[in-house]
């Protein structure tokens, strides 16, 4: 008869497999980082960094380090609330921001707080881990959501680094993949060294105790995703706003965000049936990825729609019926601009939705599409407070309807906007601090005399 394999002998099962692992990795690190270069993935001056080479000098030597890792935007604007909170609780204490993406670089670099470091995440390989840390020798790695790297995580367990998961989650997928046999092994190695996991839902923490997470290690604290809306507008951005406004002179608007190939056919063929009837509506379409931006254009070319490309800072005209938006790390600001937000990455299978609270934090109405992935726990949780928080359509008809209603019926768009708010502030209240009680209780505690040295 088959026994089930225990937490324990899986998780001593995982280190023959961690080794293969170990070994393909660093034999691969150069061809991956060769490839990604050659793409233009890569920082054409800082690319070293992937290597775990630094660019900039350590400070404060003797001084515990915290180091925060994101892989992309969305990551790292999750992490930054905590971040910043780290920075103001403990001034003077050297804070570490890695992240992998060049767009993540783009935006984050202007948002961290004074005297945090970003640098390029290194490669999960052994010489390029061994090197990073050895360097910045980090006291404290707090990870967010689904970067789990066998290197990061045990070459840190072996030097006595406290390793947490904040935001935690793992796509439906990749359950299922590490679910396997083999995987089950690795990844229960890598979850019996954590210290804490903070999942951002009761699914995400039940996922993550099937892959023998210690239970004991597993709390819960909200969703940081439902922060990112909550950083103030920095002066740059409020004359941006400014600007725009004063562009837009109070012509009906509606904004379609983060929307990927395909959807953008979606969005302009409801714009075409708006404008029929609202014939001075002004759509401003956030491409997700700002190179989709060029096929938009041809399209919108193609039939001689009157459009503006924000990258050019052409004035927006009373002609003007689309706003194209082609540049990285404005959506924040562009959602303070409009009343209505459509949330992309929602209408076409196989994709997953995206961060719905940015905009309810700026007091926009809030649709999103059928396919919202994970984000369906926040919306969920919104309606809880507010059946009208955010409005989700079944597809291209009901959206159609769902903004005639909207930008229709003044009553019912302001109802919608406060509902989203208020949804958003009760939503948020008080996730920051308590992630980082957590994270002080189950890591920090036992470190108490560096941290105040």
């Amino acid at each position: 008869m088959r026994t089930a394999r225990t937490p324990a002998s899986a998780a001593r099962g995982g280190r023959g497999l961690y080794e293969l692992y170990r070994a393909a990795s660093r034999a691969a690190a150069p061809a991956v980082l060769l490839w990604r270069r050659v793409r233009g993935l890569e920082h054409p001056s800082r690319w070293p960094e992937r290597l775990g080479r630094p660019s900039v000098v350590r400070p404060r030597p003797d001084s515990p380090l915290v180091w925060f890792h994101a892989v992309s935007l969305g990551e790292g604007m999750a992490a930054l609330p905590v971040v910043r909170h780290c920075a103001r609780l403990h001034p003077g204490l050297p804070i570490l921001l890695t992240t992998t993406t060049l767009s993540s670089f783009e935006v984050i670099k202007d948002l961290l707080p004074d005297g945090v470091i970003h640098q390029f995440a290194p490669l999960d390989c052994p010489d390029a881990i061994e090197s990073f840390i050895g360097y910045w020798k980090p006291n404290l790695i707090l990870l967010m959501e689904s970067e789990l790297w066998p290197n990061l995580i045990l070459s840190a367990a072996e030097k006595g680094i406290a390793v947490a998961l904040l935001n935690a989650r793992i796509s439906l997928k990749s359950f299922n993949r590490w679910s396997l046999p083999l995987g089950l092994q690795l990844v229960s190695l890598m979850l019996s060294k954590l210290s804490l996991v903070i999942p951002l839902s009761t699914i995400q923490a039940v996922r993550f105790q099937l892959l023998h997470t210690p239970p004991q290690i597993i709390h819960f604290a909200g969703d940081l995703k439902y922060v990112v809306g909550d950083i103030d507008a920095g002066e740059k951005e409020i004359t941006a706003i400014e600007d725009l406004q004063q562009q837009f002179s109070n012509r009906p608007i509606w904004m379609a965000a983060s929307i990927h190939k395909g959807e953008d056919e979606v969005i302009l063929r409801v714009h075409d049936e708006l404008i029929k009837i609202y014939p001075t509506l002004l759509l401003i379409i956030v491409p997700r990825h700002p190179q989709d931006s060029k096929n938009v254009s041809l399209n919108l070319k193609k039939h001689n729609v009157n459009f503006v490309l924000r990258s050019t800072r052409e004035v927006v005209s009373s002609n003007t019926r689309i706003y194209v938006v082609d540049t990285l790390g404005e959506l924040r600001m562009l959602y303070r601009v409009t009343p209505v937000a459509v949330i992309g990455g929602s209408f076409l299978p196989g994709l997953a939705g995206h961060n719905i609270s940015e905009a309810a934090a700026a007091g926009c109405a809030v649709l999103t599409g059928p396919y919202v992935g994970h984000f369906y726990h926040m919306l969920v949780e919104m309606w809880q407070i507010n059946p009208s928080a955010v409005k989700q359509v079944t597809g291209e008809f009901e959206l159609l309807e769902a903004l005639k209603q909207l930008l229709g019926d003044s009553k019912a768009l302001e109802a919608s906007q406060k509902a989203a708010k208020h949804a958003f502030s009760l939503m948020s209240d008080g996730i920051v601090n308590r992630v980082w009680n957590l994270v002080r209780a189950f890591t920090i505690s036992s470190q108490t005399d560096a941290w105040n040295s």
